[in-house]
């Protein structure tokens, strides 16, 4: 029988409903209480030292840089092989781009190519939390300790880090550890997506989260974060209600990107059920794995020694075919009505990386890792017999292509 299995619905309840109901009938529904909730929630979950709510997760990534006092002249390292959002922030700020390969047979980025990429110039390294599985944050810090000597700050905050920032790209790996420890707690910043496609949604919108940096007070960084994101006002909205405290300053021409009470009514209902939809994830993923696996299919490893993944994304591969035959076995899942996706078309192949001068050929690794990949259908409203839906579809176009 044909089913019909969208790609990435939001799992949205009568219970984020009947939340989103409370905040309009507040009359509080811009950034307000359920705002500061919702980070002190992320922040004891996440165990972090601070957490700032955002509206999306480019919005906390760019607010990073520009805390860091990143900019024209610096350079940023970013894998080739990812979204866009992870690299376009450092264009944002005026930054260069610098972007590095996978490692062979990974979707990793090569840490040896990051070490070599890095310079005087080098403030920030963007590592990306792909599908939702930790890098390998150990090596990532080593190159930046290691270059410690040739680091040359500029401004407060990078004087007092000392070295390379490592600014995480974790929109996918909310709820993901390493080594026992929460991905938002190990990066300096670390930058979460809640967009509808996410495990965790807010419709729109993200979190940054960071590690406190000795000699720059917690409160003082999210204060720097308020300022960014509210325009440079001194006060928000909220503390402009108290009776008699109208009066504020705008201390700089910045940015309006903070989120709003509406959407952290969601978050804050999805946040209480996210341990069952992990759960929910993990056993998808395990019975794909147990029937794909033995067709010579390889999966990206959500599970393994030392991390768990936060399972966003069912990335795997289909070695022997090409890209053309990939999009002949998508076409085919389309028409028997599940919709699949790839992750990703490596930056160097789009236009806007291609005019900034970066060549797909420099990058042959990112290059093969895509040219047979494959993103199936992997979230929260998939029952049990669309997941073995999908298992079948998939099991038969593959055998087709061979």
């Amino acid at each position: 029988m044909r089913m019909q299995v969208p790609f990435s619905p939001p799992d949205v309840t009568e219970a984020e409903i009947a939340e989103v109901a409370d905040a309009l009938r507040s009359g509080w529904i811009t950034t307000g209480p359920r705002v500061k909730e919702l980070e002190r929630r992320l922040k004891g979950y996440l165990r972090a030292d601070g957490c700032c709510c955002l509206s999306s997760q480019t919005a906390c990534a760019e607010m990073a840089l520009r805390v860091l006092g990143v900019g024209p002249g610096d350079e940023v390292i970013a894998p080739a092989y990812t979204y866009t959002a992870s690299a376009s922030v450092a264009c944002h700020v005026g930054a260069t781009l610098v972007l590095v390969d996978c490692q062979p047979g990974s979707l990793e980025m090569d840490y040896g190519a990051v070490e070599a990429a890095v310079s005087e110039r080098t403030k920030a390294i963007v590592p990306v939390d792909l599908g939702g599985v930790p890098c390998d944050y150990d090596a990532i810090f080593q190159v930046a300790e290691a270059r410690r000597g040739a680091f040359r700050p500029a401004g407060e905050v990078q004087e007092a880090l000392g070295r390379v920032a490592v600014c995480a790209d974790a929109a996918h790996a909310l709820g993901a550890t390493r080594r026992g420890e929460p991905v938002g707690s190990v990066a300096d910043f670390s930058s979460f997506s809640f967009h509808a496609v996410k495990n965790l949604t807010t419709a729109e919108g993200g979190c940054l989260t960071w590690r406190s940096i000795p000699g720059v007070e917690d409160a003082e960084m999210y204060r720097r974060l308020q300022l960014l994101s509210l325009h440079g006002q001194s006060k928000d909205a909220l503390a402009k209600t108290e009776l008699g405290a109208w009066e504020y300053d705008v201390v700089g021409p910045w940015y309006k990107c903070n989120m709003t009470d509406v959407a952290a009514a969601i978050g804050l209902v999805q946040l209480g059920r996210y341990p069952g939809m992990l759960a929910r994830r993990r056993e998808i993923i395990e019975r794909y794995d147990a029937a794909l696996e033995p067709l010579g299919i390889e999966p990206l490893p959500h599970y393994a020694e030392g991390h768990l993944s936060s399972g966003h994304l069912y990335i795997c591969r289909v070695p022997g075919i090409d890209a053309g035959q990939r999009s002949a076995l998508i076409a085919g899942m389309a028409e028997r009505g599940v919709a699949c996706n790839v992750h990703y078309k490596p930056l160097p192949m789009m236009t806007a990386y291609r005019n900034l001068g970066f060549d797909i050929a420099d990058y042959p690794n990112a290059y093969a890792r895509f040219a047979n990949e494959v993103t199936l259908p992997l979230h929260t409203c998939l029952t049990d017999e669309q997941v073995e839906y999908v298992i079948e579809c998939f099991a038969e176009e593959v055998r087709s292509l061979r």
